[in-house]
């Protein structure tokens, strides 16, 4: 069993830069594949960010390929995603989550944990 919170949204003007964390329990976290994906109002969940826990490699939606950047820091249980040149359309809701076989750029569908996610909006 893995519990994740998130943390780190908030308003923020277009161009500008939040970091978000995703803090998980249990002593296996490393062991998890883990991922950011988010909801704008309407929309359907999407893939944002993953890194494998296996080979520790990073994948990433296109449409914040450059911009943004997931990292994990297994010591401290926490995953986070780096947002810079923030936009507009990157308004929405932001989830963690997490599998041990699921790799997060499959899709959100049938990842095993997740987290309440976090508000993240940005204004032009």
């Amino acid at each position: 069993q893995v519990q994740l919170v998130e943390s780190g949204g908030g308003l923020v003007q277009t161009g500008g830069s939040l970091r978000l964390s995703c803090a998980g329990s249990g002593r296996t976290f490393s062991r998890y594949n883990m991922g950011w994906f988010r909801q704008a109002p309407g929309k359907e969940r999407e893939f944002v960010a993953g890194i494998s826990w296996t080979t520790g490699v990073r994948t990433y939606a296109d449409s914040v390929k450059g911009r943004f950047t997931i990292s994990r820091d297994n010591a401290k249980n926490t995953v986070y995603l780096q947002m810079d040149t923030l936009r507009v359309e990157d308004t929405a809701v932001y989830y963690c989550a997490a599998d041990t076989k699921r790799l997060p750029a499959t899709g959100y569908v049938g990842m095993d944990y997740w987290g309440k996610g976090t508000l993240v909006t940005v204004s032009s």
